[in-house]
């Protein structure tokens, strides 16, 4: 599963095993926050380091207009944005990849745990729409490759 020309790839794969063990033990039909508990135990016990539920503000011409959640920031490089439901929509993937932009991250997963099969999909941010907006937040090093 890892691919070396996706960046974080090593990361990204260890994310989507532990979405794979939650969704082989829990299977699917539970309420998105019950993944969310899962996830954030399996991800600890392999020694992932994030913050869930992580409120982002979003800024324009350098003025805070409001804030999302996202659901995991993960080792400060990768947000991980958990759904259950039965099929993933395009609004899905658009929420995920504006997390991405409003906080200026390079990679992203989106993971489905309501389908029978666990659905995940690797999202990448080429735009950095956000430094122009002047969020003071926004982390300057995305150099390394983990």
């Amino acid at each position: 599963m890892i691919k070396k020309e996706y960046k974080y790839s090593e990361l990204t794969s260890k994310i989507i095993g532990c979405a794979m063990t939650v969704h082989t033990e829990l299977g699917n039909g539970f309420q998105e926050v019950i993944y969310q508990r899962a996830m954030e135990i399996e991800m600890a016990d392999v020694g992932i380091s994030f913050v869930r539920e992580l409120e982002m503000p979003i800024y324009y011409k350098g003025q805070q207009i409001g804030s999302r959640r996202v659901d995991f920031l993960v080792e400060d490089l990768v947000s991980l944005e958990l759904k259950a439901i039965i099929k993933l929509e395009d609004v899905h993937l658009a929420q995920a990849i504006n997390y991405l932009e409003a906080y200026d991250l390079e990679v992203g997963l989106l993971i489905n745990f309501g389908s029978r099969s666990l659905q995940f999909k690797r999202l990448s941010n080429k735009s950095f729409k956000q430094k122009n907006q002047g969020n003071p937040a926004i982390k300057r090093n995305h150099n390394s490759d983990k």
